[in-house]
């Protein structure tokens, strides 16, 4: 719901796999990420082909289920900004792949001619805002020491894809850096590479209504995650929408009956110290008023992006504690 591009690269590149795997083996060739043909021959068309199809479907099946736990991406960004990274990220990786294979043939002369095939630069980037972005939530403890979070997982599935070629991690450490150039705006990269608006347009109007699908409703969505961690963390999120949007309803009484607007300063607060059973709703004082919070202009930026008015992300944001992802939710819902 709501990531159509997550949603087509997870089917096309997946079905053709297969198919190449087990119908079509005799085309393998034109999907192999030969470098040597790219460097001696000129065969620019093989970037495309063999950084697009996974040959292997154990990387098919890492990679798939990678993008599946980043579709989070696009429903934060917007499909054209999500878009803008993966080909911002895809062209500086495959630079670095070739810089990489020049590095580790002058250093170690190792000669490298082919790397491993299909989207896989991309998705060593997506670690990059998934560690820097997505909150560390504990799910469970390990003999008391180690700690199960709920990016355990993806952490594993990476490991996973890591370990599965022996030029791999050429793909991996080009992703990283790419991903790492990308998101901390070095010589703004991403005002360079970026998905023109008419080309998001016309996708939009193409494609998204195939890969589009509908809002499953929340008896759906409860209880049907793989494990019961995974349950548990189902309800606790919908638990904490519930009180969202009881406190909002409870807000538009009151500014029915008094007028106005919605004061949000009001209504987070709650939310932000509801583990405190000591906590009285009550105007606090000038002296323990705390000082307006500081609210970043990028995160400002892309709540701006997905449309929503710089007033609206500015008090979302000042309410939240500059919490991002608490803005983003709330918006998104009312």
């Amino acid at each position: 719901d709501k990531a159509p591009l997550s949603k087509s690269l997870l089917l096309v590149p997946s079905a053709i796999s297969i198919l190449l795997t087990l119908l079509f083996q005799h085309y393998q060739k034109f999907f192999t990420y030969n470098l040597q043909a790219i460097k001696e021959d000129f065969q620019i068309w093989r970037l495309v082909c063999g950084r697009t199809v996974c040959l292997d479907l154990k990387d098919t099946f890492c990679s798939s289920l990678l993008i599946y736990n980043f579709r989070i991406f696009e429903r934060r960004y917007g499909s054209r900004k999500f878009s803008s990274f993966l080909l911002g990220v895809w062209m500086l990786s495959a630079v670095f792949d070739l810089l990489l294979v020049e590095i580790t043939q002058y250093l170690f002369d190792i000669t490298i001619s082919s790397l491993p095939s299909g989207f896989l630069g991309p998705v060593f980037a997506l670690f990059v805002p998934f560690y820097s972005s997505i909150p560390r939530v504990q799910v469970a403890q390990v003999l008391g020491h180690f700690s199960i979070t709920n990016k355990t997982l993806v952490y594993i599935l990476g490991l996973q894809l890591l370990t599965s070629g022996s030029y791999i991690w050429i793909l991996a450490l080009s992703g990283l850096v790419s991903g790492i150039c990308y998101n901390s705006s070095v010589l703004k990269v991403h005002k360079i590479l970026r998905v023109p608006n008419w080309v998001a347009k016309i996708f939009s109007w193409t494609f998204e209504p195939v890969f589009s699908s509908a809002e499953p409703t929340n008896e759906v969505r409860v209880g049907m995650g793989a494990t019961v961690d995974i349950q548990r963390q189902q309800r606790m999120e919908l638990l904490d929408r519930q009180i969202m949007m009881s406190q909002v309803a409870q807000m538009r009484r009151q500014r029915q009956q008094q007028g106005g607007m919605i004061n949000w300063n009001r209504l987070f607060p709650p939310l932000r110290h509801r583990h405190n059973a000591n906590y009285q709703d009550h105007r606090p004082s000038e002296q323990d008023t705390p000082p307006p919070t500081e609210v970043s202009e990028e995160q400002v930026a892309r709540l701006m992006e997905m449309g929503f008015s710089r007033g609206d992300a500015l008090e979302a944001l000042r309410a939240s504690n500059n919490d991002l992802n608490v803005a983003t939710n709330f918006l998104l819902q009312h």
